[in-house]
């Protein structure tokens, strides 16, 4: 059996700590190709854009800014050169870059271009530095105050209040399907049954070993959690991921959901949101479930990596372009609202207020474990069908470990 001993070194570690050395003010490479792959919300978009502006007559930066970035990270750096000379990544997806190689230690160019970033920031795996964090994410409680308020109820601590505060709603005429959730099959359904699975004191594997243990009691509490959910969203929630949530939201057509920090921050800043919604928006802390005091969420961090199978004057040039996008001067305008940014001088706005009370109440981080994103994989192919109701919770969690344990085997970890 496979197991990879991960150190996260202070990823999360929200207070201020002391930069490596210098100031601000990174320079851009003089010459080099620099191409990221990442995701599309906007705190990657401003990232891609601070890259993007290194580029000049020696210099070549592109982006491809996209929700299906996970699927084709590995296999845009898998050639020799690589098509992408860095992945944008957070805790969940590293370590399939990592398994399959395809990203270099970072320690060398810490040291030679490092000053500004501060120690928290540096992603230490196995005694080396794999990645540069820039951000810290959770999902938490976004909602709408006004429609609580018609209906004469505090916000949400709990699933069983959410529940009772979608009765409501729905029962006094204001919204047919009140609750959001990023409930698409796939991987935004697998990360909902997650959050709540962990939240009900689940753990994924056996202690210290790869062998599932998500067909518990945990796990049938856990859909049958989001199943009565499920009764309050949309009939096509199983369609809806973080943009089609959000845009529900945006509509007025839902008052309570589990949101990214990352999307909540800019949810009401679209152009069209009516003026009730955006009077109405607020943000709160992960809830807890079936009487526990973990949150039912899990702690984020996003950052950047660099690609091995490059030149090393590309990762070089890299490095600096990516060192270039995160520079403490890109917290102006509304970029400090889009995240909870791990960079120096962040001053903590009012939309990060659900990310810190994430972190302050003891969420669980999400696990870093070489074989988690196969159990992440198989969970979302095999959950639709009981959210669905063609087959017991039971079922669905035994097809579950079988897809997981074929996996896991194929791949070594069994």
């Amino acid at each position: 059996m496979f197991l990879k001993k991960v150190a996260l070194a202070g990823a999360v570690a929200f207070m201020g700590t002391t930069a490596l050395a210098g100031g601000h003010g990174a320079a851009c490479p003089t010459e080099g190709r620099v191409s990221i792959v990442g995701n599309e919300f906007p705190a990657i978009q401003t990232v891609g854009a601070g890259a993007m502006s290194c580029a000049g007559d020696a210099v070549e930066v592109s982006t491809n800014l996209t929700a299906d970035h996970q699927s084709i990270n590995v296999p845009g750096m898998q050639g020799n050169p690589a098509e992408y000379t860095s992945a944008i990544i957070a805790n969940s997806s590293i370590v399939a870059l990592m398994n399959e190689d395809v990203i270099r230690p970072l320690d060398d160019l810490v040291a030679k271009h490092g000053d500004g970033i501060q120690p928290n920031q540096l992603i230490t795996i196995n005694g080396q530095v794999m990645a540069v964090a820039f951000m810290a994410n959770a999902q938490h409680l976004v909602y709408r105050a006004d429609v609580l308020e018609q209906v004469g109820l505090e916000p949400p601590s709990t699933y069983e209040e959410m529940l009772a505060a979608a009765e409501a709603i729905r029962a006094a005429g204001i919204m047919e399907n009140p609750v959001g959730g990023a409930y698409a099959a796939g991987w935004n359904l697998a990360q909902e049954f997650n959050n709540m699975f962990l939240g009900f004191g689940g753990q994924h594997f056996e202690a210290g070993t790869a062998n599932p243990s998500v067909n518990s009691e945990a796990g049938v509490k856990a859909l049958e959690m989001m199943k009565a959910l499920s009764e309050y969203m949309n009939p096509d929630f199983l369609t809806h991921d973080s943009n089609a949530t959000n845009a529900e939201f945006r509509a007025g057509n839902t008052a309570i959901m589990n949101m990214w920090g990352s999307r909540a921050a800019t949810l009401v800043t679209a152009d069209g949101v009516p003026q009730e919604v955006i009077d109405g928006f607020a943000i709160a802390g992960p809830m807890t479930v079936g009487g526990g005091d973990t949150p039912a969420s899990t702690l984020w961090w996003d950052g950047w990596t660099v690609a091995k199978n490059i030149s090393d004057a590309d990762a070089e040039a890299t490095f600096l372009a990516m060192k270039k996008a995160i520079d403490p001067s890109i917290l102006t305008g509304d970029v400090p609202t889009q995240a909870v940014w791990l960079i120096d001088g962040y001053e903590p706005t009012e939309a990060a207020v659900g990310v810190f009370a994430a972190a302050q109440s003891g969420t669980i981080p999400y696990p870093m474990l070489p074989f988690m994103g196969l159990m992440h994989t198989a969970l979302g192919n095999e959950l639709a069908d009981f959210m669905q109701g063609n087959e017991s919770a039971e079922q669905a969690l035994a097809d579950v470990e079988a897809a997981y344990i074929a996996a896991a085997q194929e791949q070594g970890f069994l």
